[in-house]
Protein backbone atom coordinates (compact mmCIF):
# COMPACT_ATOMS: atom_id res chain seq x y z
CA UNK A 1 0.00 0.00 0.00
CA UNK A 2 0.78 3.65 -0.33
CA UNK A 3 3.09 5.08 2.71
CA UNK A 4 1.13 6.70 5.14
CA UNK A 5 1.88 10.52 5.34
CA UNK A 6 4.13 11.39 7.54
CA UNK A 7 6.27 8.02 7.69
CA UNK A 8 8.53 8.66 5.04
CA UNK A 9 11.88 7.53 5.14
CA UNK A 10 14.63 10.46 6.16
CA UNK A 11 16.92 8.43 4.11
CA UNK A 12 16.06 6.64 0.59
CA UNK A 13 19.40 5.74 0.24
CA UNK A 14 19.32 3.64 3.93
CA UNK A 15 15.72 2.45 3.12
CA UNK A 16 16.93 0.80 -0.14
CA UNK A 17 19.70 -0.98 1.65
CA UNK A 18 17.73 -1.89 4.39
CA UNK A 19 14.00 -3.03 2.89
CA UNK A 20 13.01 -3.24 6.97
CA UNK A 21 12.67 0.49 6.91
CA UNK A 22 9.96 0.69 4.26
CA UNK A 23 7.41 -1.74 5.81
CA UNK A 24 8.44 -1.18 9.78
CA UNK A 25 6.82 1.99 10.22
CA UNK A 26 3.40 0.98 9.35
CA UNK A 27 3.68 -2.30 11.19
CA UNK A 28 0.17 -2.62 12.91
CA UNK A 29 -1.23 -5.29 15.24
CA UNK A 30 -2.89 -7.56 12.20
CA UNK A 31 -0.27 -7.87 10.46
CA UNK A 32 2.04 -9.34 13.50
CA UNK A 33 -1.68 -11.86 13.95
CA UNK A 34 -1.59 -12.74 10.47
CA UNK A 35 2.98 -12.97 10.48
CA UNK A 36 2.81 -14.97 13.92
CA UNK A 37 0.12 -17.77 12.15
CA UNK A 38 2.05 -17.79 9.37
CA UNK A 39 5.42 -17.90 10.64
CA UNK A 40 3.65 -20.96 13.64
CA UNK A 41 3.00 -22.87 10.00
CA UNK A 42 6.37 -22.55 8.15
CA UNK A 43 7.66 -23.40 11.28
CA UNK A 44 5.98 -26.51 11.70
CA UNK A 45 6.66 -27.19 7.92
CA UNK A 46 10.90 -26.83 8.64
CA UNK A 47 11.71 -28.54 11.07
CA UNK A 48 11.06 -32.02 9.48
CA UNK A 49 11.77 -30.80 6.00
CA UNK A 50 15.39 -30.04 7.09
CA UNK A 51 15.95 -33.01 8.56
CA UNK A 52 15.07 -34.73 5.47
CA UNK A 53 17.36 -32.26 3.47
CA UNK A 54 20.18 -33.01 5.88
CA UNK A 55 20.00 -36.96 4.62
CA UNK A 56 19.81 -35.35 0.53
CA UNK A 57 23.43 -33.49 1.51
CA UNK A 58 24.80 -36.64 3.31
CA UNK A 59 25.21 -34.64 6.17
CA UNK A 60 24.23 -35.64 9.85
CA UNK A 61 20.58 -34.16 10.67
CA UNK A 62 20.96 -31.56 13.11
CA UNK A 63 23.13 -29.50 10.32
CA UNK A 64 19.30 -29.41 8.46
CA UNK A 65 18.17 -27.50 11.12
CA UNK A 66 21.80 -25.24 11.72
CA UNK A 67 20.97 -24.35 8.05
CA UNK A 68 17.27 -23.46 8.96
CA UNK A 69 17.20 -20.25 11.31
CA UNK A 70 19.91 -17.57 9.83
CA UNK A 71 17.63 -16.75 6.54
CA UNK A 72 14.64 -15.98 8.33
CA UNK A 73 16.33 -13.37 10.58
CA UNK A 74 18.62 -11.74 7.59
CA UNK A 75 15.99 -11.75 5.19
CA UNK A 76 13.67 -10.27 7.68
CA UNK A 77 15.78 -6.90 7.46
CA UNK A 78 17.65 -7.43 3.79
CA UNK A 79 14.35 -9.00 1.84
CA UNK A 80 12.39 -7.32 -0.61
CA UNK A 81 9.92 -10.21 -0.79
CA UNK A 82 7.34 -10.61 1.88
CA UNK A 83 6.52 -14.17 1.11
CA UNK A 84 9.85 -15.79 0.13
CA UNK A 85 11.44 -17.72 2.89
CA UNK A 86 15.20 -18.61 2.96
CA UNK A 87 16.44 -22.38 4.08
CA UNK A 88 17.44 -25.79 2.88
CA UNK A 89 15.71 -27.07 -0.40
CA UNK A 90 16.03 -30.47 -2.13
CA UNK A 91 17.97 -28.92 -5.10
CA UNK A 92 20.85 -27.12 -2.76
CA UNK A 93 20.82 -30.53 -0.97
CA UNK A 94 21.74 -32.31 -3.90
CA UNK A 95 24.10 -30.07 -5.13
CA UNK A 96 25.73 -30.01 -1.62
CA UNK A 97 25.90 -33.89 -1.50
CA UNK A 98 27.78 -33.53 -4.97
CA UNK A 99 30.21 -30.69 -4.18
CA UNK A 100 31.28 -31.06 -0.36
CA UNK A 101 31.96 -35.18 -0.49
CA UNK A 102 29.26 -35.70 2.61
CA UNK A 103 31.79 -33.89 4.81
CA UNK A 104 30.36 -30.86 7.15
CA UNK A 105 33.48 -28.83 7.05
CA UNK A 106 32.87 -28.87 3.43
CA UNK A 107 29.58 -27.91 3.23
CA UNK A 108 30.21 -25.19 5.46
CA UNK A 109 33.08 -23.31 3.56
CA UNK A 110 30.86 -23.66 0.51
CA UNK A 111 28.49 -21.86 2.17
CA UNK A 112 30.34 -19.47 3.25
CA UNK A 113 32.13 -18.79 0.04
CA UNK A 114 29.30 -18.91 -2.03
CA UNK A 115 27.84 -15.98 0.30
CA UNK A 116 31.00 -13.84 -0.53
CA UNK A 117 30.32 -14.59 -4.51
CA UNK A 118 26.62 -13.52 -3.59
CA UNK A 119 27.62 -10.59 -1.65
CA UNK A 120 29.87 -9.03 -4.27
CA UNK A 121 27.64 -9.82 -7.22
CA UNK A 122 25.14 -7.63 -5.17
CA UNK A 123 27.89 -4.73 -4.28
CA UNK A 124 28.52 -4.45 -8.14
CA UNK A 125 25.16 -4.27 -9.58
CA UNK A 126 25.25 -7.54 -11.23
CA UNK A 127 21.70 -8.37 -10.52
CA UNK A 128 20.49 -6.98 -14.18
CA UNK A 129 21.50 -10.43 -15.49
CA UNK A 130 18.53 -12.04 -13.91
CA UNK A 131 16.32 -10.01 -15.48
CA UNK A 132 17.07 -12.61 -18.38
CA UNK A 133 14.70 -14.90 -16.82
CA UNK A 134 11.77 -14.51 -18.94
CA UNK A 135 7.89 -14.98 -17.84
CA UNK A 136 7.42 -18.33 -19.87
CA UNK A 137 10.24 -19.53 -18.15
CA UNK A 138 9.27 -18.42 -14.69
CA UNK A 139 6.07 -19.79 -15.15
CA UNK A 140 7.03 -22.83 -17.03
CA UNK A 141 9.76 -23.33 -13.26
CA UNK A 142 6.57 -22.77 -10.86
CA UNK A 143 4.24 -25.06 -12.68
CA UNK A 144 6.75 -27.93 -12.60
CA UNK A 145 7.85 -27.36 -9.35
CA UNK A 146 4.51 -26.78 -8.26
CA UNK A 147 3.70 -30.86 -9.75
CA UNK A 148 7.31 -32.03 -8.58
CA UNK A 149 6.91 -31.07 -4.98
CA UNK A 150 3.08 -32.10 -4.51
CA UNK A 151 4.11 -35.86 -6.10
CA UNK A 152 7.23 -35.91 -3.89
CA UNK A 153 4.91 -35.64 -0.77
CA UNK A 154 2.63 -38.45 -2.22
CA UNK A 155 4.74 -40.73 -0.48
CA UNK A 156 4.45 -39.40 2.92
CA UNK A 157 0.91 -39.32 2.04
CA UNK A 158 0.90 -43.10 1.38
CA UNK A 159 3.18 -43.92 4.58
CA UNK A 160 6.24 -45.16 1.81
CA UNK A 161 10.01 -45.41 2.77
CA UNK A 162 12.87 -45.09 0.66
CA UNK A 163 11.70 -43.71 -2.49
CA UNK A 164 13.82 -41.84 -4.57
CA UNK A 165 14.11 -38.09 -5.08
CA UNK A 166 14.18 -37.96 -9.02
CA UNK A 167 11.05 -37.22 -10.66
CA UNK A 168 10.31 -40.41 -12.88
CA UNK A 169 12.06 -42.52 -11.01
CA UNK A 170 10.11 -41.50 -8.03
CA UNK A 171 6.96 -41.58 -9.74
CA UNK A 172 7.86 -45.46 -10.92
CA UNK A 173 8.55 -47.06 -7.43
CA UNK A 174 5.45 -45.13 -6.31
CA UNK A 175 3.37 -46.87 -8.51
CA UNK A 176 5.07 -49.90 -8.40
CA UNK A 177 4.85 -49.83 -4.42
CA UNK A 178 1.46 -48.36 -3.89
CA UNK A 179 0.68 -51.78 -2.80
CA UNK A 180 3.02 -51.19 0.52
CA UNK A 181 0.65 -48.09 1.79
CA UNK A 182 0.14 -47.55 5.10
CA UNK A 183 -3.61 -47.08 5.70
CA UNK A 184 -3.32 -44.66 8.59
CA UNK A 185 -1.24 -42.46 7.15
CA UNK A 186 -3.56 -42.38 3.74
CA UNK A 187 -6.37 -41.93 5.93
CA UNK A 188 -5.23 -39.19 8.23
CA UNK A 189 -3.40 -37.08 4.70
CA UNK A 190 -6.28 -37.40 2.92
CA UNK A 191 -9.03 -36.31 5.60
CA UNK A 192 -6.16 -33.01 6.14
CA UNK A 193 -6.56 -32.27 2.24
CA UNK A 194 -10.24 -32.10 2.37
CA UNK A 195 -10.04 -30.26 5.37
CA UNK A 196 -7.47 -27.29 4.11
CA UNK A 197 -9.64 -27.44 0.92
CA UNK A 198 -12.75 -27.03 2.88
CA UNK A 199 -10.95 -23.88 4.63
CA UNK A 200 -9.89 -22.82 1.72
CA UNK A 201 -13.58 -22.51 0.10
CA UNK A 202 -14.76 -21.60 3.12
CA UNK A 203 -12.18 -18.48 3.33
CA UNK A 204 -13.07 -17.30 -0.12
CA UNK A 205 -16.50 -17.46 0.05
CA UNK A 206 -16.61 -15.76 3.51
CA UNK A 207 -18.92 -12.51 2.94
CA UNK A 208 -17.01 -9.67 4.94
CA UNK A 209 -18.38 -8.54 8.35
CA UNK A 210 -19.67 -5.06 8.80
CA UNK A 211 -19.99 -2.68 12.23
CA UNK A 212 -24.04 -3.26 11.28
CA UNK A 213 -24.07 -6.76 12.50
CA UNK A 214 -24.90 -8.71 15.77
CA UNK A 215 -22.08 -8.21 17.61
CA UNK A 216 -22.48 -12.68 17.79
CA UNK A 217 -22.07 -12.20 13.61
CA UNK A 218 -19.14 -10.72 13.71
CA UNK A 219 -17.73 -13.16 16.59
CA UNK A 220 -18.22 -15.63 14.76
CA UNK A 221 -16.75 -14.72 11.48
CA UNK A 222 -13.92 -13.98 13.42
CA UNK A 223 -14.10 -17.31 14.30
CA UNK A 224 -14.43 -18.84 10.86
CA UNK A 225 -11.90 -16.32 9.05
CA UNK A 226 -8.94 -17.15 12.00
CA UNK A 227 -9.78 -20.83 11.34
CA UNK A 228 -9.46 -20.56 7.45
CA UNK A 229 -6.41 -18.49 7.54
CA UNK A 230 -4.69 -20.76 10.01
CA UNK A 231 -5.60 -23.78 8.75
CA UNK A 232 -2.05 -24.98 8.35
CA UNK A 233 -1.09 -24.74 11.59
CA UNK A 234 -4.84 -26.29 12.66
CA UNK A 235 -4.64 -29.23 10.66
CA UNK A 236 -1.23 -29.51 11.94
CA UNK A 237 -2.20 -29.40 15.46
CA UNK A 238 -4.85 -31.56 15.01
CA UNK A 239 -2.94 -34.43 13.06
CA UNK A 240 -0.09 -34.09 16.60
CA UNK A 241 -3.18 -34.50 18.70
CA UNK A 242 -4.17 -37.70 16.78
CA UNK A 243 -1.22 -39.33 16.59
CA UNK A 244 -0.76 -38.77 20.10
CA UNK A 245 -4.02 -39.85 21.18
CA UNK A 246 -2.51 -43.09 19.00
CA UNK A 247 1.03 -42.88 21.28
CA UNK A 248 -1.02 -43.46 24.49
CA UNK A 249 -3.04 -46.02 23.85
CA UNK A 250 -0.35 -48.06 22.73
CA UNK A 251 -0.62 -48.18 19.06
CA UNK A 252 1.19 -46.45 16.59
CA UNK A 253 -0.47 -46.17 13.05
CA UNK A 254 1.45 -43.31 11.38
CA UNK A 255 4.69 -42.29 10.15
CA UNK A 256 6.00 -39.37 12.94
CA UNK A 257 9.02 -37.01 12.20
CA UNK A 258 10.53 -38.32 15.24
CA UNK A 259 13.36 -37.32 17.49
CA UNK A 260 15.20 -34.01 16.92
CA UNK A 261 18.84 -33.82 17.84
CA UNK A 262 18.85 -30.71 20.78
CA UNK A 263 21.27 -28.02 21.25
CA UNK A 264 22.17 -24.92 19.18
CA UNK A 265 25.31 -24.40 17.23
CA UNK A 266 28.36 -22.65 18.40
CA UNK A 267 29.28 -19.16 16.75
CA UNK A 268 32.01 -19.59 15.13
CA UNK A 269 34.32 -19.19 12.28
CA UNK A 270 34.33 -21.49 9.63
CA UNK A 271 37.03 -24.09 9.17
CA UNK A 272 39.13 -23.49 6.54
CA UNK A 273 41.09 -26.39 6.70
CA UNK A 274 40.20 -29.98 7.57
CA UNK A 275 42.00 -32.46 9.76
CA UNK A 276 41.85 -35.77 8.31
CA UNK A 277 44.26 -38.97 9.24
CA UNK A 278 46.80 -38.62 7.76
CA UNK A 279 47.37 -34.87 7.77
CA UNK A 280 45.35 -31.65 6.96
CA UNK A 281 43.64 -30.28 3.67
CA UNK A 282 44.38 -26.92 3.33
CA UNK A 283 42.35 -23.98 2.04
CA UNK A 284 43.73 -24.42 -1.27
CA UNK A 285 43.15 -27.69 -1.93
CA UNK A 286 39.59 -27.44 -0.52
CA UNK A 287 38.82 -24.80 -3.05
CA UNK A 288 40.39 -27.24 -5.63
CA UNK A 289 37.77 -29.98 -4.56
CA UNK A 290 34.77 -28.15 -4.85
CA UNK A 291 35.58 -26.77 -8.56
CA UNK A 292 32.64 -25.72 -10.40
CA UNK A 293 30.73 -25.94 -7.05
CA UNK A 294 31.77 -22.65 -6.68
CA UNK A 295 30.14 -21.45 -9.73
CA UNK A 296 26.99 -23.74 -9.67
CA UNK A 297 25.94 -23.38 -5.83
CA UNK A 298 25.75 -19.38 -5.48
CA UNK A 299 24.21 -18.98 -8.74
CA UNK A 300 21.57 -22.09 -9.00
CA UNK A 301 20.65 -20.29 -5.11
CA UNK A 302 20.07 -16.90 -6.56
CA UNK A 303 18.29 -18.33 -9.66
CA UNK A 304 16.00 -20.08 -7.51
CA UNK A 305 15.29 -17.31 -5.05
CA UNK A 306 14.90 -15.21 -7.65
CA UNK A 307 12.48 -17.31 -9.90
CA UNK A 308 10.55 -17.93 -6.75
CA UNK A 309 10.34 -14.25 -5.50
CA UNK A 310 9.58 -12.90 -9.10
CA UNK A 311 6.54 -15.83 -9.20
CA UNK A 312 4.84 -14.27 -5.75
CA UNK A 313 5.36 -10.82 -6.47
CA UNK A 314 3.36 -11.28 -9.73
CA UNK A 315 0.60 -12.26 -7.74
CA UNK A 316 1.22 -9.96 -4.89
CA UNK A 317 1.61 -6.60 -6.56
CA UNK A 318 5.24 -5.76 -5.64
CA UNK A 319 8.64 -5.47 -7.20
CA UNK A 320 11.53 -7.38 -6.59
CA UNK A 321 15.50 -6.34 -6.49
CA UNK A 322 17.95 -8.57 -7.75
CA UNK A 323 21.06 -6.90 -6.61
CA UNK A 324 19.27 -6.62 -2.93
CA UNK A 325 18.11 -10.44 -3.07
CA UNK A 326 21.82 -10.74 -4.07
CA UNK A 327 22.85 -8.51 -0.98
CA UNK A 328 20.36 -10.81 1.39
CA UNK A 329 21.43 -14.51 -0.15
CA UNK A 330 25.02 -13.51 0.13
CA UNK A 331 24.87 -11.90 3.84
CA UNK A 332 22.71 -14.95 5.12
CA UNK A 333 24.90 -17.74 3.43
CA UNK A 334 27.85 -15.48 5.00
CA UNK A 335 26.61 -15.62 8.54
CA UNK A 336 24.54 -19.04 8.27
CA UNK A 337 28.31 -20.75 7.76
CA UNK A 338 28.96 -19.07 11.42
CA UNK A 339 26.40 -21.53 12.88
CA UNK A 340 27.36 -24.51 10.77
CA UNK A 341 25.13 -23.95 8.12
CA UNK A 342 25.52 -25.50 4.38
CA UNK A 343 24.51 -23.34 1.47
CA UNK A 344 20.41 -21.73 1.28
CA UNK A 345 18.33 -21.00 -0.90
CA UNK A 346 14.54 -19.85 -1.50
CA UNK A 347 12.05 -22.82 -0.54
CA UNK A 348 9.46 -23.30 -3.02
CA UNK A 349 7.27 -25.11 -0.79
CA UNK A 350 7.57 -22.80 1.95
CA UNK A 351 7.06 -19.68 0.58
CA UNK A 352 4.13 -21.22 -0.72
CA UNK A 353 3.22 -22.01 3.23
CA UNK A 354 3.78 -19.27 3.77
CA UNK A 355 1.70 -17.26 0.86
CA UNK A 356 -1.00 -19.43 1.59
CA UNK A 357 -1.13 -18.67 5.30
CA UNK A 358 -1.52 -14.56 5.00
CA UNK A 359 2.35 -13.50 5.64
CA UNK A 360 1.82 -9.60 5.44
CA UNK A 361 5.60 -8.88 5.70
CA UNK A 362 9.24 -10.79 6.19
CA UNK A 363 8.74 -10.34 9.87
CA UNK A 364 6.69 -13.71 9.93
CA UNK A 365 10.14 -14.95 9.67
CA UNK A 366 11.27 -13.86 12.93
CA UNK A 367 8.98 -16.54 14.23
CA UNK A 368 10.23 -19.41 11.76
CA UNK A 369 13.79 -18.64 12.80
CA UNK A 370 12.70 -18.34 16.16
CA UNK A 371 10.72 -21.82 16.17
CA UNK A 372 13.54 -23.57 14.88
CA UNK A 373 16.08 -22.58 17.71
CA UNK A 374 13.62 -23.25 20.50
CA UNK A 375 13.01 -26.94 18.85
CA UNK A 376 16.77 -27.26 18.58
CA UNK A 377 17.51 -26.02 22.28
CA UNK A 378 13.73 -27.73 24.26
CA UNK A 379 11.02 -28.06 22.03
CA UNK A 380 11.99 -30.96 19.86
CA UNK A 381 9.73 -33.44 22.01
CA UNK A 382 6.88 -31.63 20.58
CA UNK A 383 7.67 -31.88 17.32
CA UNK A 384 7.87 -35.67 17.54
CA UNK A 385 4.65 -36.24 17.48
CA UNK A 386 3.84 -34.47 14.09
CA UNK A 387 2.97 -37.44 11.53
CA UNK A 388 4.26 -36.48 8.18
CA UNK A 389 1.67 -37.40 6.31
CA UNK A 390 -0.02 -34.03 7.39
CA UNK A 391 2.90 -32.26 6.72
CA UNK A 392 2.65 -33.14 3.45
CA UNK A 393 -0.84 -32.44 3.07
CA UNK A 394 -0.16 -28.24 4.13
CA UNK A 395 2.43 -28.83 1.20
CA UNK A 396 0.50 -30.20 -1.31
CA UNK A 397 -2.40 -27.54 -0.38
CA UNK A 398 0.14 -24.77 -1.22
CA UNK A 399 1.88 -25.47 -4.43
CA UNK A 400 -0.90 -26.85 -6.59
CA UNK A 401 -2.77 -23.13 -6.91
CA UNK A 402 0.98 -22.26 -8.39
CA UNK A 403 0.35 -24.97 -11.69
CA UNK A 404 -1.05 -21.99 -14.10
CA UNK A 405 -2.75 -23.95 -17.22
CA UNK A 406 -4.01 -20.92 -18.20
CA UNK A 407 -0.50 -19.91 -19.34
CA UNK A 408 -0.23 -22.32 -21.60
CA UNK A 409 -3.36 -21.35 -23.34
CA UNK A 410 -2.70 -17.67 -23.25
CA UNK A 411 0.62 -17.92 -25.10
CA UNK A 412 -0.95 -19.86 -27.26
CA UNK A 413 -3.36 -17.35 -28.31
CA UNK A 414 -1.08 -14.49 -28.26
CA UNK A 415 2.53 -15.22 -29.01
CA UNK A 416 2.94 -18.80 -29.77
CA UNK A 417 7.03 -18.97 -30.17
CA UNK A 418 6.93 -17.81 -26.07
CA UNK A 419 5.72 -21.51 -25.63
CA UNK A 420 9.05 -23.00 -26.43
CA UNK A 421 10.82 -22.00 -23.64
CA UNK A 422 8.32 -22.42 -21.24
CA UNK A 423 7.45 -25.81 -22.71
CA UNK A 424 11.33 -26.66 -22.19
CA UNK A 425 11.81 -25.42 -18.33
CA UNK A 426 8.29 -27.13 -17.62
CA UNK A 427 9.64 -30.52 -19.24
CA UNK A 428 13.49 -30.27 -17.96
CA UNK A 429 12.50 -29.05 -14.50
CA UNK A 430 11.53 -33.07 -14.17
CA UNK A 431 14.38 -34.02 -14.97
CA UNK A 432 16.44 -31.37 -12.51
CA UNK A 433 15.19 -27.65 -11.42
CA UNK A 434 18.24 -26.12 -11.72
CA UNK A 435 18.70 -27.85 -15.66
CA UNK A 436 15.43 -26.21 -16.47
CA UNK A 437 16.20 -22.63 -15.18
CA UNK A 438 18.96 -22.97 -17.19
CA UNK A 439 17.78 -24.26 -20.81
CA UNK A 440 14.70 -21.88 -20.41
CA UNK A 441 17.12 -19.06 -19.87
CA UNK A 442 19.17 -20.19 -22.89
CA UNK A 443 16.42 -20.78 -25.25
CA UNK A 444 14.88 -17.13 -24.34
CA UNK A 445 18.20 -15.77 -25.12
CA UNK A 446 18.19 -17.47 -28.37
CA UNK A 447 14.85 -16.21 -29.45
CA UNK A 448 15.66 -12.93 -28.09
CA UNK A 449 19.33 -12.71 -30.15
CA UNK A 450 17.41 -14.50 -33.00
CA UNK A 451 14.61 -10.80 -33.20
CA UNK A 452 17.53 -8.98 -33.03
CA UNK A 453 19.61 -10.25 -35.55
CA UNK A 454 16.60 -10.94 -38.39
CA UNK A 455 14.52 -7.39 -37.66
CA UNK A 456 11.46 -6.78 -39.14
CA UNK A 457 11.93 -4.96 -42.45
CA UNK A 458 9.60 -3.21 -44.39
CA UNK A 459 10.31 -2.51 -48.04
CA UNK A 460 7.92 -0.54 -50.34
CA UNK A 461 8.54 -0.94 -53.83
CA UNK A 462 7.99 2.04 -56.63
CA UNK A 463 10.12 4.59 -58.37
CA UNK A 464 11.99 4.89 -55.36
CA UNK A 465 13.17 1.71 -53.38
CA UNK A 466 12.38 2.42 -49.68
CA UNK A 467 13.65 -0.30 -46.71
CA UNK A 468 12.61 0.69 -43.39
CA UNK A 469 13.93 -1.42 -40.17
CA UNK A 470 10.89 -1.74 -37.80
CA UNK A 471 13.43 -2.01 -34.67
CA UNK A 472 17.43 -0.67 -33.83
CA UNK A 473 20.35 -1.81 -36.00
CA UNK A 474 22.69 -4.04 -34.30
CA UNK A 475 26.00 -5.92 -35.96
CA UNK A 476 24.00 -9.59 -36.23
CA UNK A 477 21.57 -7.38 -38.23
CA UNK A 478 23.54 -5.76 -40.48
CA UNK A 479 24.33 -8.79 -42.85
CA UNK A 480 20.38 -9.18 -42.84
CA UNK A 481 19.83 -5.66 -43.85
CA UNK A 482 22.30 -5.76 -46.78
CA UNK A 483 20.96 -9.02 -48.45
CA UNK A 484 17.26 -7.33 -48.11
CA UNK A 485 18.69 -4.00 -49.82
CA UNK A 486 20.72 -5.87 -52.42
CA UNK A 487 18.17 -8.50 -53.38
CA UNK A 488 15.26 -6.02 -53.96
CA UNK A 489 17.58 -3.40 -55.49
CA UNK A 490 19.98 -5.44 -58.08
CA UNK A 491 17.38 -8.12 -59.00
CA UNK A 492 17.18 -8.59 -62.59
CA UNK A 493 13.90 -7.49 -63.20
CA UNK A 494 14.37 -4.20 -61.15
CA UNK A 495 15.18 -0.87 -62.89
CA UNK A 496 17.80 1.59 -61.94
CA UNK A 497 16.37 3.48 -59.06
CA UNK A 498 17.63 5.12 -55.58
CA UNK A 499 16.99 3.42 -52.48
CA UNK A 500 16.28 5.12 -49.09
CA UNK A 501 17.25 4.03 -45.61
CA UNK A 502 14.25 4.78 -43.17
CA UNK A 503 15.89 5.05 -40.08
CA UNK A 504 13.34 6.40 -37.93
CA UNK A 505 12.97 3.46 -35.98
CA UNK A 506 16.83 3.45 -35.03
CA UNK A 507 18.21 4.87 -31.64
CA UNK A 508 21.55 3.10 -32.12
CA UNK A 509 24.01 1.64 -34.06
CA UNK A 510 28.03 0.19 -33.61
CA UNK A 511 31.09 -0.32 -35.36
CA UNK A 512 30.10 -3.35 -36.80
CA UNK A 513 27.03 -2.01 -38.60
CA UNK A 514 29.16 1.10 -40.01
CA UNK A 515 31.45 -1.45 -41.66
CA UNK A 516 28.13 -3.00 -43.43
CA UNK A 517 26.70 0.58 -44.09
CA UNK A 518 30.02 1.48 -45.87
CA UNK A 519 30.41 -2.04 -47.67
CA UNK A 520 26.62 -1.44 -48.53
CA UNK A 521 27.40 1.99 -49.99
CA UNK A 522 30.01 0.99 -51.90
CA UNK A 523 28.31 -1.99 -53.59
CA UNK A 524 25.44 -0.01 -54.58
CA UNK A 525 28.03 2.68 -56.00
CA UNK A 526 29.52 -0.09 -58.72
CA UNK A 527 26.11 -1.27 -59.85
CA UNK A 528 25.47 2.74 -60.72
CA UNK A 529 22.79 2.71 -57.23
CA UNK A 530 22.64 5.75 -54.56
CA UNK A 531 21.74 5.31 -51.48
CA UNK A 532 20.11 8.01 -48.95
CA UNK A 533 19.24 8.04 -45.37
CA UNK A 534 16.50 9.55 -43.91
CA UNK A 535 15.14 10.32 -40.84
CA UNK A 536 17.96 10.19 -38.47
CA UNK A 537 18.16 10.42 -34.80
CA UNK A 538 20.66 12.89 -33.49
CA UNK A 539 23.06 10.34 -32.16
CA UNK A 540 22.81 8.06 -35.35
CA UNK A 541 23.42 10.88 -37.19
CA UNK A 542 26.46 12.29 -35.37
CA UNK A 543 27.82 8.70 -35.59
CA UNK A 544 27.39 8.44 -38.99
CA UNK A 545 28.67 11.79 -39.99
CA UNK A 546 31.96 11.19 -37.90
CA UNK A 547 32.28 8.14 -39.74
CA UNK A 548 33.31 9.94 -42.59
CA UNK A 549 31.43 7.18 -45.46
CA UNK A 550 31.81 7.43 -48.84
CA UNK A 551 28.99 8.25 -50.57
CA UNK A 552 26.86 9.45 -47.36
CA UNK A 553 23.78 11.73 -47.71
CA UNK A 554 20.78 11.75 -45.73
CA UNK A 555 17.33 14.20 -45.73
CA UNK A 556 15.03 15.19 -42.54
CA UNK A 557 11.98 13.09 -44.05
CA UNK A 558 11.10 10.46 -46.17
CA UNK A 559 8.94 12.58 -48.21
CA UNK A 560 12.18 14.91 -49.19
CA UNK A 561 14.28 11.90 -49.95
CA UNK A 562 11.67 10.64 -51.89
CA UNK A 563 11.57 13.76 -54.13
CA UNK A 564 15.37 14.26 -54.74
CA UNK A 565 15.75 10.69 -55.19
CA UNK A 566 13.32 10.90 -58.82
CA UNK A 567 16.42 12.21 -60.30
CA UNK A 568 18.85 9.41 -62.53
CA UNK A 569 21.27 8.02 -60.29
CA UNK A 570 24.19 9.66 -59.87
CA UNK A 571 22.15 13.27 -60.51
CA UNK A 572 22.26 16.21 -57.76
CA UNK A 573 18.23 16.41 -57.99
CA UNK A 574 18.11 18.29 -55.16
CA UNK A 575 20.92 19.06 -52.26
CA UNK A 576 21.07 17.19 -49.51
CA UNK A 577 22.61 17.41 -45.92
CA UNK A 578 26.77 17.86 -46.40
CA UNK A 579 28.04 14.22 -47.81
CA UNK A 580 31.51 13.05 -47.64
CA UNK A 581 33.80 11.98 -50.20
CA UNK A 582 35.58 9.44 -48.68
CA UNK A 583 35.52 6.31 -46.29
CA UNK A 584 37.57 6.05 -43.50
CA UNK A 585 35.90 2.80 -42.77
CA UNK A 586 37.37 0.57 -45.74
CA UNK A 587 40.96 0.45 -47.37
Amino acid sequence: GARQRGQSCPCPELETKLPILRWIPRYSLAWLQLDLMAGLTVGLTVVPQALAYAEVAGLPLQYGLYSSFMGCFVYCFLGTAKDVTLGPTAIMSLLVSSYAFHEPVYAILLAFLSGCIQLAMGLLHLGFLLDFISCPVIKGFTSAASITISFNQVKNILGLQGIPRQFFLQVYETLRRIGETRAGDAILGLACLAMLAGLQVMKSNLPRAVRMEPLAARVSYLIVWTAATARNALVVLFAGLVAYSFQVMGSQPLTLTGSIPQGLPPFRLPCFSMAVPNGTVPFRSMVEDMGAGLVVVPLMGLLETVAIAKAFASQNDYRIDPNQELLAMGFTNILGSFVSSYPITGSFGRTAVNAQSGVCTPAGGLVTGTLVLLSLAYLTSLFYYIPKAALAAVIISAVVPMFDAGTFRRLWRIKRLDLVPLCVTFLLCFWEVQYGIVAGVLVSGILLLYSIARPPIKVLEGDVLVVQPRSSLHFPAIEFLRNTVCSHALAATSPPRSIILDCCHISSIDYTVLVGLAELLQELHKHGLSLAFCSLQDPVLQVLLSADLEGFQHFPSQEEAEWCGGAEPGSRGATPFPSTSESSLLP
